[in-house]
């Protein structure tokens, strides 16, 4: 299959795997809508996507934390943007790696709004319509960190897993349809995440990527790209994919000290 002429939604379209993605669907020939919360920064990555091939580009400001704004965004669509056969859930985000009985509220709410809720708002929106056509793909970013917890990350793992169960679920709701579901899951990307989780912080989020080799936002995409490319058929359910250095969200080896193990 080919996503030539295929519209393409993906949330959290401004950097990281949303960025790549975007990138690779446009490569393809994909109509892209492109949503974030940063839209000067959406807006130099649709310049780049008509730039590598896609067919059209409309994008537009998005905090998916806002289940009134999801809902209107959706449904304030053009015409020719209304019918969207793939949604990229991607928009998501860590906060702090604090003992969990010395986390932040506010961290763990912004964690659960966006990665959980801000999920459900998204697909609750756009999937009735898939429905109705009786086609369409949902791929849902989820994280090693759904299948296995660490420490300090008590919230966010546990956010990763409901991404997996939500997945799944709706997967099975969906039987007797030709809409296909499919989790990708992968292990340390280097984008800004780190950044993020550590409020900015750069000292300590380059500490998390020294001394091996992480995956890049388009070892991602690719993932992203041979779901949705295969045969109408064929659902592909779940994607987990590290890097050579990494084992599971708890075990990484680090080649410039020669040891292995939970370093984050």
């Amino acid at each position: 299959m080919t996503l030539q002429g295929k519209t393409v939604f993906i949330t959290g379209a401004s950097a990281g795997i949303g960025e790549a993605t975007a990138y690779a669907c446009a490569a393809q020939g994909a109509r892209l809508l492109l949503a974030a919360r940063r839209l000067d920064k959406l807006s130099a990555v649709t310049e780049e996507c008509m730039l590598r091939g896609a067919e059209a580009v409309h994008c537009f400001a998005l905090d998916v934390r806002s289940q009134p704004q999801v809902a209107a965004a959706v449904e304030g669509l053009p015409a020719d943007w209304a019918s969207i056969d793939i949604l990229i859930n991607n928009a998501g985000l860590s906060r702090g790696l604090n003992k969990l009985y010395e986390g932040l509220i506010s961290d763990w709410e912004e964690m659960i709004d966006t990665n959980v809720k801000g999920l459900l708002y998204v697909t609750r929106a756009v999937v009735p319509g898939m429905v109705a056509r009786n086609s369409g793909h949902i791929v849902n970013l989820g994280s090693t960190a759904g299948e296995v917890t660490y420490p300090g990350g008590a919230v966010y793992c546990a956010t990763k897993a409901a991404e997996k169960a939500i997945n799944d679920g709706l997967r099975q709701d969906l039987l007797g349809t030709s809409i296909r579901v499919t989790s990708v899951e992968p292990g340390m990307v280097e984008t800004e995440f780190s950044r993020v989780r550590f409020h900015g912080d750069e000292e300590r989020a380059a500490k998390v990527y020294q001394g091996l080799t992480p995956l890049s936002p388009t070892d991602v995409a690719d993932a992203i790209l041979y779901a949705t490319s295969a045969p109408s058929h064929v659902n592909v359910a779940h994607i987990l994919l590290t890097s050579i250095h990494q084992a599971n969200s708890l075990l990484f080896h680090r080649e410039s000290t020669g040891t292995s193990g939970n370093t984050r």
